[in-house]
């Protein structure tokens, strides 16, 4: 990340940070802590050594459905946007897949397979697969037909159109699909621990709920949007520079 990007976004954030503690001391209520006694809570969470251990199985599960989702989202779409029968095939799951409320697969999971580990995880696959899946649907419709031509008539091998014609082209659309999938799979994931987890940030929060401890649910929430950020900052947006480089050479 460039410095002056870093610093556009830790002032955004510092202004929000301000909003928040002027709103705090202003209504003086439980119901909104200052950002001092979130800050305070989150110390001792970690030093009473239950915010590291829920934030990690959180994690672990957001890692798991993510590359899953992504994996599986990519080779559907990238199938129905270059195969015009498989898109006819597949094209009505998807709209029933995209449609269908992420809670009604949740609960319906849960009451087939029962409350584990692998209903949890199938849960946010499913939730997240028909988005990755729309985007580089489009992606793939979008490939250039002159490049085609050109590959076929240097006799390209499926290696080199991959590497030099088909992901230089899918890649923004991969990034696209890259933020959103993280930004929606680690609120499912919350969803799926909070109705049938014994572990995790979900099952934290929910039991801050039943106490009305708005401070505890602040805490969690911000510890885990700040791993997210994190992400961000420093795998997604290098990758992003990298690639995005490397696009350019690639199609050069």
């Amino acid at each position: 990340m460039t410095t002056s990007r870093l610093r556009d976004q830790l002032l955004a954030i510092a202004v929000l940070l301000l909003c928040w503690y002027l709103a705090a001391l202003w209504l003086q209520n439980p119901m909104l802590p200052g950002p001092q006694h979130v800050a305070d809570k989150i110390m001792i969470e970690w030093q009473q050594d239950r915010l590291l251990p829920n934030l990690l199985i959180t994690l672990q599960r957001v890692v798991i459905s993510f590359c899953a989702a992504m994996f599986l989202g990519i080779c559907l779409g990238v199938a129905m946007g270059r195969f015009a029968l498989c898109n006819r095939i597949l094209d009505p799951l998807l709209i029933i897949l995209l449609n269908i409320p992420a809670l009604v697969v949740i609960i319906l999971l849960y009451i087939w397979f029962g409350l584990v580990e692998t209903a949890a995880v199938a849960a946010v696959i499913i939730n997240k697969l028909p988005n990755v899946a729309v985007t580089l649907r489009e992606g793939a419709r979008m490939f250039d037909p002159e490049l085609e031509e050109m590959s076929r008539a240097y006799h390209f091998s499926w290696r080199k159109r991959l590497q030099h014609l088909w992901w230089p082209q899918l890649f923004p659309y991969v990034m696209v699909a890259t933020r959103g999938g993280l930004a929606l799979i680690w609120k499912i994931v919350l969803v799926v621990e909070l109705l049938g987890r014994s572990e995790g940030v979900g099952f934290q929060l929910h039991l801050a709920f039943q106490l009305f401890d708005v401070a505890t649910i602040l805490a969690y929430s911000f510890a885990f949007i700040g791993v997210v950020q994190l992400i961000e900052w420093f795998i997604l947006q290098p990758l992003d520079r990298y690639a995005g480089r490397w696009q350019k050479g690639a199609s050069a």
